[in-house]
């Protein structure tokens, strides 16, 4: 089985003693026009792996400046066909960035599994990180991703038990997903020392890399979190920083602050 491009960065970030940097955008925020570019831009500023949110109505775990993104996204008619046209437009430009389309199980049940996943790995996604399916409800759709070459990416969380990351992570591939603290993202509460303790609890059960989010805001946050975990997930800060200084400097303003936040990690 060839590896995957998540795969594949980690390795070169493990050989380089680095390690990975998740920004999440949401699709078609500020606007349509400007998601590919704001993709490119990550990439050029040190993002490993881009988390390509796809807009939903009901969602569970985003915070209030994710849903923000994901409600103008939506007005502007942006959906899961969009998303998958986005990746399938970055691609022809960047073979090498590995991109995760990240949202809820709603509009791929809509466009169909089977379709779905036929259609993503043909746009050249990579992973796919489906929030509201657990695990034993995933199995089947689990695998179609492994048989096209598509890693499933899965959650964990502080509530997790030892019997529960054991389940879960028998389905994951390319990294699994540290939700650092109860509730929602863009919390301010990030305590790292307790992630400090449930991480080596995690690699009892999987020798896949662990990324870790919800919480991390700036350069020091990420760099304290790299430090225990193999990869740091921000969204929430980029989004906020975007509806800072407005469409037109989105790009520039997200390329400046993650180019930082880089920096500090690889300090």
């Amino acid at each position: 089985m060839t590896s995957s491009r998540i795969e594949d960065r980690f390795k070169q970030l493990r050989l380089k003693g680095k390690k990975g940097l998740i920004p999440y955008i949401a699709a078609g925020d500020p606007s349509p026009s400007h998601t590919v570019g704001l993709m490119h831009t990550l990439a050029a500023a040190g993002a490993d792996v881009i988390e390509l949110g796809v807009p939903f109505s009901d969602p569970m775990a985003d915070g209030p400046a994710i849903q923000r993104a994901t409600e103008r996204a939506i007005r502007q008619g942006v959906g899961l066909r969009q998303c998958l046209a986005m990746v399938e437009s970055f691609r022809q430009d960047d073979q090498m960035t590995a991109v995760v389309l990240m949202g809820y199980a709603n509009p791929i049940e809509r466009f169909g599994r089977q379709a779905f996943v036929s259609q993503a790995k043909s746009v050249g996604v990579d992973g796919v990180l489906v929030v509201d399916y657990p695990p034993e409800e995933s199995t089947e759709f689990a695998q179609d991703l492994k048989a096209a070459g598509l890693d499933p990416i899965f959650l964990l969380s502080p509530t997790s038990t030892e019997l529960r990351i054991r389940d879960i992570v028998r389905h994951a591939q390319g990294y699994v997903y540290y939700v650092s603290l109860k509730g929602i993202t863009g919390a301010a509460n990030l305590d790292v020392d307790a992630v400090a303790a449930k991480i080596p609890v995690i690699r009892q059960y999987t020798d896949l890399p662990i990324g870790v989010g919800f919480g991390i805001r700036d350069a020091q946050s990420a760099r304290a979190v790299a430090e225990v975990a193999d990869a740091v997930v921000i969204g929430t800060r980029l989004i906020q920083e975007m509806e800072q200084v407005g469409a037109d400097q989105a790009q520039a303003a997200v390329g400046s602050l993650l180019a930082d936040i880089r920096k500090g990690m690889d300090a």
